[in-house]
């Protein structure tokens, strides 16, 4: 049971029962706790803050208030009850702002925490999503998908839209909590929240920071089967939940300056072996790939199933093509829903294999992934009209 810290020397802010800031720090291991506390005070030296955090508060005084909650999420994406508590005690604290901070968020420098917080507290800005530095071939769900699927649906270029770390004003926050309680009691253990979506949808603001590198927590199941059915049918749920929205038209959002690599070890990528699961894959999927997608995706999917592992590429146009032809065929339960992700996991490999060799050719990573974004921009024309009328394109 998780016990609150000992009292300040200052008990002039102990005493405070409202706070300027707010930040809810996930449940980790006491060390990164405590590193996660220090760049807290050095961010926040003279301010009013709150931190509240599930873990058991031990060691000497720290000059930031400190509050017990409920254990919420400790695992790679904040869940549901992490947004009910970040409201909760938002509107009991009367705060101005509230950071949610996930599992390793000790790798957050001060002047990220900072950044975050400001976009807030001085750019009256809803939510403030973060944009991590990370190596080339990391995050890549997020970047063959996630990424450009939010950017060219809902019109926004924030380019991590299931961040693990926020900034949120307590509207913002107060809008994630009514979400997640119907989450909660429509018993959907599993379920995502993308608060850029719902952003969007109540037309709040939203603004991208800067802050740097940061250590991501690993699921506990690294098994990429269940991840990336679990992430992407959460996305296509919820674009098939914000259709009405999504279809109409919208600006996009101003273009950010494109990130540049970041050096890193990301260890040894087998592309035979994505490619040789690829071609597998077209050999024994074929019944279900037809009824998913339309005859001339399937020739460009021939096309690449007999290139060898160095050479292999997926068209950025392909890919598209394939991604919104699984989101209607989601929304239209053409086939079961498992068995639909499923039949999207080689696919999936085959991008990411294609990927690796156009960022082996000399190609920064993030140039490809900004073009494929685009192409995904540029075709949503497809997918509404698909959406619309979903049988014009099956033959």
């Amino acid at each position: 049971m998780a016990t609150t810290s000992p009292v300040p020397e200052d008990t002039s802010i102990a005493e405070r029962s409202t706070a300027d800031l707010l930040v809810l720090v996930s449940a980790m291991p006491s060390e990164q706790l405590a590193r996660a506390l220090t760049n807290l005070e050095a961010a926040f030296a003279s301010e009013s803050v709150i931190v509240a955090t599930p873990n058991e508060l031990t060691g000497e005084p720290r000059r930031l208030r400190m509050i017990s909650t409920q254990q919420s999420s400790s695992g790679w994406a904040l869940a549901p009850t992490d947004f009910v508590n970040a409201a909760q005690y938002g509107r009991e604290h009367e705060a101005r702002a509230i950071l949610l901070l996930g599992p390793g968020a000790d790798s957050l420098s001060p002047v990220a925490l900072r950044g975050l917080a400001d976009a807030v507290l001085k750019a009256s800005i809803d939510l403030a999503i973060p944009h991590y530095s990370l190596p080339p071939h990391a995050g890549l769900i997020n970047s063959a998908i996630l990424y450009p699927l939010t950017r060219a649906v809902f019109a926004s270029r924030a380019r991590f839209p299931l961040a693990i770390d926020l900034g949120l004003s307590l509207r913002m926050a107060e809008q994630l909590a009514n979400v997640a309680q119907s989450i909660s009691a429509a018993n959907q253990v599993e379920a995502l929240i993308w608060p850029i979506n719902e952003a969007v949808a109540a037309g709040f603001t939203i603004d991208e920071v800067d802050v740097g590198t940061r250590t991501m927590p690993q699921p506990s199941d690294p098994d990429i089967n269940s991840i990336l059915s679990l992430i992407t049918g959460s996305l296509f749920g919820d674009i098939e939940a914000k259709a009405a929205l999504w279809q109409r038209p919208r600006r996009p959002s101003p273009a950010r300056r494109m990130a540049n690599d970041v050096p890193g070890d990301d260890g040894t990528a087998d592309v035979a072996r994505m490619v040789s699961a690829f071609q597998l894959a077209y050999a024994n999927l074929q019944e279900i790939w037809s009824l998913v997608l339309p005859p001339n995706s399937l020739l460009l999917l021939k096309r690449c199933s007999v290139l060898d592992a160095a050479s292999f590429r997926m068209p950025d146009n392909l890919w598209v093509r394939v991604i919104y032809d699984f989101v209607i065929a989601y929304r239209l339960r053409t086939i079961n829903r498992g068995h639909l992700l499923g039949a999207l996991i080689p696919l999936y490999l085959a991008w990411v294999a294609g990927h690796i060799n156009v960022t082996a050719s000399g190609i920064p990573a993030e140039r490809h992934i900004e073009a494929v974004a685009a192409a995904f921009e540029a075709d949503k024309p497809y997918l509404v009209a698909r959406w619309r009328w979903p049988d014009r394109f099956n033959s």
